[in-house]
């Protein structure tokens, strides 16, 4: 299952913000984050002894190929005229200029741990950045876990 976040701003979220947020929240993760010359670009997010860690991925709409994907996103929007969200989140994936990705591992051993820190990252990455983030099967939410748009 996959998370992303669509964040309007390119405000710096940095491995160590993330990882202090995630423990002050209560997530004992040991995080190994990767990088280039414009920050972080990925990393894991592991739980101590429950299997395979989370993977997290960032993406700058400036420098990564990334315009045709947003307009993958906000077309499907277009056709969630069911919601009358569909247009405001089409306009935030649109404006969007970095997108974070977060990957739940198949074979985790606390799955209710495993969703705490997928909400928990996604509320405060889109907190962060002003953004929003979109659940596979779920829908699409607001920084404060508001469902915006159901997917059905």
């Amino acid at each position: 299952m996959i998370t992303r976040i669509f964040g309007r701003t390119l405000a710096a979220v940095t491995p160590s913000m993330i990882a202090e947020h995630l423990h002050a929240a209560g997530l004992r993760v040991e995080p190994h984050f990767r990088g280039d010359d414009l920050g972080w670009t990925g990393g894991t997010l592991a739980l101590p002894g429950t299997g395979s860690p989370v993977q997290l991925e960032r993406f700058l709409t400036v420098e990564d190929d990334l315009r045709a994907d947003l307009n993958n996103y906000a077309a499907e929007l277009e056709t969630m005229d069911y919601n009358p969200n569909h247009v405001v989140l089409m306009q935030h994936v649109i404006q969007t200029q970095q997108l974070f990705a977060l990957r739940r591992p198949l074979d985790h051993a606390d799955e209710s741990m495993l969703e705490t820190l997928n909400t928990t990252l996604a509320q405060y990455l889109a907190g962060q950045t002003d953004g929003v983030y979109q659940l596979d099967g779920d829908g699409w939410f607001a920084a404060d876990g508001e469902l915006l748009l159901p997917e059905y």
